[in-house]
């Protein structure tokens, strides 16, 4: 159930393509006060405004209150009240479902540490509605499946690293990448990593399970921001083959890679009070973060024809989610304080940039190294060699002219075949019986021994002509086993749970198209705004542009 040569990062060969490109999809979440903020009784600086689509960042006074504040515009944002299914609705599940048609899609969660990240991404287990993004994308993805065409058959892998001090580490196998595992990139397959375990699931449950294993083995330490800081960079990388059936009875196979991104926070030592290896650790952070920002920078701003991609491996590994080929969704997080306004500043401005890149997805269909096609290949082979192995076995234990009831072997059918083959069987047994017993009678002691030693051979011939081909019926049952059946799993509440989400995505394309027209009816009634503003004096115009410039570039 492991291949242990898995490139999750392959660009697979690209038929069908989509009609121009698309930006990067950025929502911003701002957790709630926590309860140290509390203690210390800090102001709330950054306010999610959902129904406006808006950022609002208070600008802190000398005074101790607020001067003015600047606003950014997000596709969609999510204050303290909001849970996890609604964010997972509203920035996964379109993502999911593109990569279950056979697109690639990556979502990652960035912010500084102790923002929220680890909690939007995975959540806690129990109870349910504090399941994050990747929990419900294991249900999104196998309610999918069950409620698919019967005629659609399935492969889905998954693999789960790190980048731990610029080091990849397996959190499968953490023997295998002791000393980090190798960044790989070849013209046919583009980057991928080296070694990196992939584990086949059939169901939540299984998927689930390599979800918990991987966590156990990931880096995380005490700061004075968080006491269960993550001091890596985690992706959960998920692999579905399909499988389908034309009305030509022509096969087609789409592959969809998911990239599930949980970032390490960027830091400031003079908060976090990191020394020793948390310094060490949060440098290497902060290094891969400011070259993810050059790449981001590089995309936006037109003019350079280069983007440095190779300066980290987060952005080598990252590289077709930015620009490329692949749906991606970037969920920022921040803290309301006043306390972290100049990171929360920092965090808004990094999100700010990053949706005016595009990419350009595209259908990966009938790649010629789909995973899907070599097994299915490899059970057609061993389902001819136990037929082969089946047919000699027969032609072994067949009784020459051997009829009943005048019909031929050809002519009967499979029951009567059984009841014939069975008859002939103990036929044959009772003729070598007595042909023994007249050797027996009338040969030699040293005739005898040989006939003996023949007959052992035989006998062990056939034991292992039998166990070779129930080698073969568990290795093909094992395969067989590995792939999941569109509609084999459907009940009652996979079927209401995937109409439920339908609605809800419709609902929430409709509510997005609405706050996309509003936002731009309030710009323009702006640019109306500040065309016709008349002033009074001279001073009363520079004073009132100053302002507007202060909070432009504060």
């Amino acid at each position: 159930r492991i291949f242990s040569n898995f490139h999750p990062y392959k660009h697979y060969k690209m038929q069908k393509r989509n009609k121009g490109s698309e930006s990067i999809k950025v929502v911003f979440r701002v957790r709630p006060l926590n309860s140290r903020e509390k203690q210390d009784d800090r102001k709330i600086a950054t306010i999610a405004h959902e129904e406006k689509g808006i950022i609002e960042l208070r600008i802190p006074s000398t005074d101790g209150g607020y001067d003015t504040s600047k606003t950014f515009a997000f596709d969609a944002v999510f204050s303290e009240n909001s849970n996890q299914r609604h964010i997972y609705d509203v920035c996964a599940a379109p993502v999911v479902q593109s990569v279950l048609e056979g697109y690639n899609g990556t979502i990652f969660a960035y912010g500084q540490t102790g923002a929220g990240k680890t909690h939007t991404m995975e959540g806690v287990n129990e109870p349910s509605e504090l399941r994050g993004i990747i929990p419900n994308t294991f249900e999104h993805m196998f309610d999918h499946i069950a409620l698919n065409s019967a005629h659609d058959k399935y492969l889905v892998r998954a693999s789960y690293f790190e980048i731990y001090n610029e080091e990849i580490r397996d959190l499968l196998s953490p023997q295998k990448s002791a000393h980090g595992l190798e960044l790989k990139e070849s013209s046919d397959s583009g980057v991928y990593i080296k070694d990196l375990t992939s584990v086949v699931v059939k169901s939540v449950a299984e998927i689930n399970s390599v979800l918990q294993k991987g966590k156990k083995n990931r880096s995380v330490g005490f700061t004075l921001m968080n006491a269960g800081s993550s001091r890596s960079h985690s992706i959960f990388s998920i692999v579905i083959e399909c499988c389908s059936v034309d009305s030509d009875k022509n096969e087609h196979i789409r592959v969809g890679k998911l990239s599930l991104v949980d970032l390490a926070g960027s830091e400031r030592q003079s908060k976090t009070g990191a020394s020793g290896d948390r310094l060490k650790e949060a440098t290497k952070i902060n290094l891969s973060l400011s070259a993810l920002g050059n790449c981001i920078s590089a995309l936006v701003d037109g003019k350079s024809n280069h983007v440095p991609y190779r300066d980290s491996k987060l952005t080598r590994i990252l590289q077709d989610s930015l620009g490329g080929n692949t749906k991606t969704v970037m969920c920022a997080n921040a803290g309301p304080a006043d306390y972290n306004y100049d990171e929360s500043l920092s965090t808004l401005r990094y999100a700010s940039r990053a949706k005016n890149i595009k990419n350009k997805p595209v259908v990966n269909e009938d790649p010629k190294d789909a995973k899907l096609r070599e097994h299915q290949e490899e059970i057609a082979r061993l389902k001819s060699l136990l037929s082969k192995m089946s047919s000699d076995a027969c032609a072994t234990n067949h009784v020459p002219g051997n009829t009943a009831n005048g019909l031929t072997e050809e002519t009967l059918t499979e029951g009567s075949r059984l009841k014939m083959s069975k008859e002939a069987n103990v036929l044959q047994a009772e003729a070598a019986a007595k042909m023994n017993q007249l050797r027996l009678d009338h040969q030699t002691t040293e005739e005898r021994a040989m006939l003996q030693t023949k007959l052992e051979e035989e006998q062990k011939a056939r034991l292992d002509m039998e166990n070779d081909r129930e080698d073969l019926r568990r290795k093909l049952a094992a395969m067989e086993e590995q792939l999941v059946i569109g509609g084999e799993i459907a009940n009652n509440a996979a079927k209401h749970e995937a109409a439920l989400r339908l609605a809800n995505q419709e609902l929430i394309a409709k509510r997005e198209a609405e706050l996309a027209l509003t936002r731009k009816l309030n710009e323009h009634e702006e640019e109306k705004f500040n065309l016709e503003e008349k002033y009074s004096s001279l001073t009363d115009e520079v004073a009132s542009k100053t302002k507007k410039l202060k909070k432009l570039y504060h």
